[in-house]
C-alpha cells in the first residue's frame, strides 16, 4: 500500500492558506491570525490532515522553510529606498537589536528569569527579538494609511532585525548559555566576522545569479532562479559556519539592486556619456528582467513564503503544550512586557529624537505606533528555540515563553493594529514622515 502523506499534507496546506485568506477578506482581519489558529486545530483534532510527524522531521523543514520564508521581502526592497533608508535601516536591524539584547541581558542582574545565567539572558532575549517577516506582511497588507517609507522600514528591520539576533544566538548566547562562560573580545571579533563573511558571500552569490538571469527573459525560469539563489546561499554559508540567513538576505538584496539599477537606466532619458568601469561589468545594457516580471516573481515568492509559514505552525502545534504555558504563564508574560517596552524604546528613536541625526528621519508619533506594534515574532523564534540542545536544563522554560511570547505578539500586536486602522485611522494614506 502506497503511502500519501506528502499528498495530504499539501492539500491540507495549500487548504488553510486558501481558506484562510477568502475567510480574512470577509471578516477584515489579518490571515495570520486564522494561520495560526487553523494550524493547530488541524493539527490537534484532524490528525489525519497531518499524516507527518513534523517534530520528528523538524529539522529538514526548517531547511526546507528557511529561504522561502525571507525570499518575499528581500525581493520587495527596491534599491532606491535601500539608498533612501539605508541608515534607518542599519539601526533599526542592527543597533536596535543588539542594544535590546543588552538591555535585555541586563535583567540578570535583578534575577528576573530564576537560575538561568547571564548567557542565558542573551540567548533568551535573541530568540525573542526576532520579528517574523510574514507574520508582520499579513498583518500589515490589510491596512491602508501605512505610508510607503514606514512599510519599507519595516520590511527592512524584519529582513535585518532576524540575521542580526541569529548571529548573537548562535555565535554570543548559545555557546555562552552552554559552557557557562565566554570571552567577551573572542565572541565579538567572531560575530563580525560571521557578519563580514556572510556579507561578501552574499554579495558574490548575488552577482553571479544576477549574471545567469541574463541568459534568458521569462518569468518562470527567473522565479526559478531566485529560488536556487536562496538555497545556495543558505546552504553554502552553512557549510561554511557563517549565517546562512544573512548571506541568503544579502545575495537575494544584491541580486534585486542591480536588476533595479539596470531597470532605472534603461528607462532614463539621461543617457550617460560613458559607461562607468561596474556598468560594464554587470552588463548594464543587458536588461536581467522588466518590472511586469519582477511584480509577478514578487507575488509567487510571498505565496511560497506563506505556504513555509504554515509549516512552521504546524510544527508550532506540535510544540503547544497548555498546561506547561499555564506553568510558565508569570515568565510569559515578563518576557512578552519587557520586550513590548523595549522595543518601543529602541523605536522611540524615530518618533522624539530623530532629528539628532540627519540621516534617520523621524516619523512622528504616529510612525513610532506603528513601529512598536509591527514587531510580531514567528517561524524564526520557533526555530531558534529548537535548536538549543535537549539536555539544556532549562529548554522547557524557553520554548514555553517563546512559544508564548510568538502567540501573544501575533494576535495582540495584531489586535491593536487591526483596532487603529478599522476604527480610528480612516483617511487615505498619507507620509508618516516629518519635515
Amino acid at each position: 500500500m502506497h503511502s500519501f502523506a506528502p499528498e495530504i499534507m499539501i492539500i491540507t496546506i495549500l487548504s488553510l492558506v486558501v481558506f484562510s485568506d477568502a475567510l480574512a477578506n470577509k471578516m477584515k482581519i489579518p490571515s495570520v491570525f486564522l494561520l495560526l489558529i487553523g494550524s493547530y486545530l488541524i493539527y490537534t483534532y484532524v490528525k489525519v490532515a497531518v499524516p507527518i510527524n513534523m517534530a520528528e522531521h523538524f529539522d529538514t523543514i526548517i531547511l526546507f522553510c528557511i529561504p522561502l520564508i525571507f525570499m518575499g521581502d528581500a525581493l520587495h526592497l527596491h534599491w532606491s529606498d535601500i539608498k533612501k533608508h539605508a541608515w534607518s535601516i542599519f539601526y533599526l536591524a542592527v543597533i536596535a537589536v543588539a542594544l535590546s539584547i543588552t538591555v535585555g541581558a541586563s535583567l540578570h542582574h535583578f534575577n528576573v528569569f530564576e537560575g538561568l545565567t547571564l548567557g542565558a539572558y542573551v540567548s533568551l532575549f535573541a530568540i525573542n527579538m526576532a520579528t517574523d517577516a510574514v507574520s508582520v506582511q499579513s498583518v500589515l497588507s490589510r491596512f491602508k494609511g501605512i505610508s510607503h517609507d514606514i512599510k519599507v522600514l519595516i520590511e527592512g528591520e524584519s529582513l535585518g532585525n532576524d540575521a542580526t539576533a541569529v548571529i548573537a544566538f548562535f555565535f554570543i548566547g548559545l555557546p555562552w548559555m552552554m559552557s557557562g562562560e565566554i570571552d567577551a573580545g573572542a565572541a565579538a571579533m567572531d560575530a563580525l566576522r560571521v557578519f563580514a563573511v556572510s556579507i561578501g558571500i552574499g554579495l558574490v552569490i548575488g552577482y553571479v545569479f544576477y549574471m545567469l538571469m541574463k541568459l534568458f527573459s521569462d518569468k518562470r525560469g527567473e522565479l526559478f532562479t531566485f529560488i536556487i539563489e536562496g538555497y545556495a546561499a543558505y546552504v553554502l554559508a552553512e557549510e561554511l559556519h557563517v549565517s546562512g540567513i544573512l548571506t541568503l538576505i544579502v545575495a537575494i538584496i544584491a541580486t534585486k539592486a542591480w536588476i533595479d539599477m539596470d531597470i532605472e537606466a534603461s528607462c532614463s532619458t539621461e543617457k550617460p556619456l560613458k559607461k562607468s568601469f561596474l556598468s560594464k561589468m554587470r552588463l548594464q545594457s543587458i536588461c536581467a528582467t522588466t518590472n511586469e516580471r519582477l511584480e509577478y516573481i514578487y507575488e509567487m515568492a510571498k505565496e511560497f513564503g506563506y505556504i513555509a509559514a504554515v509549516m512552521i505552525f504546524f510544527v508550532l502545534a506540535e510544540m503547544v503544550d497548555f498546561e506547561k504555558l499555564w506553568n510558565y504563564r508569570n515568565e510569559i508574560l515578563i518576557m512578552f512586557f519587557v520586550t513590548t517596552l523595549i522595543r518601543a524604546l529602541s523605536m522611540a528613536k524615530f518618533a522624539f529624537f530623530g532629528k539628532t541625526i540627519d540621516s534617520i528621519k523621524p516619523v512622528g508619533l504616529e510612525g513610532w505606533f506603528i513601529l512598536t506594534f509591527s514587531g510580531m515574532k514567528g517561524a524564526l523564534s520557533i526555530i531558534l528555540v529548537h535548536m538549543i540542545p535537549a539536555s539544556y536544563e532549562y529548554k522547557a522554560l524557553f520554548e514555553a515563553v517563546t512559544i508564548g511570547v510568538v502567540v501573544l505578539s501575533i494576535f495582540v500586536y495584531g489586535t491593536v493594529l487591526w483596532t487603529y486602522f478599522t476604527f480610528f485611522k480612516k483617511e487615505e494614506e498619507k507620509k508618516l514622515f516629518t519635515n
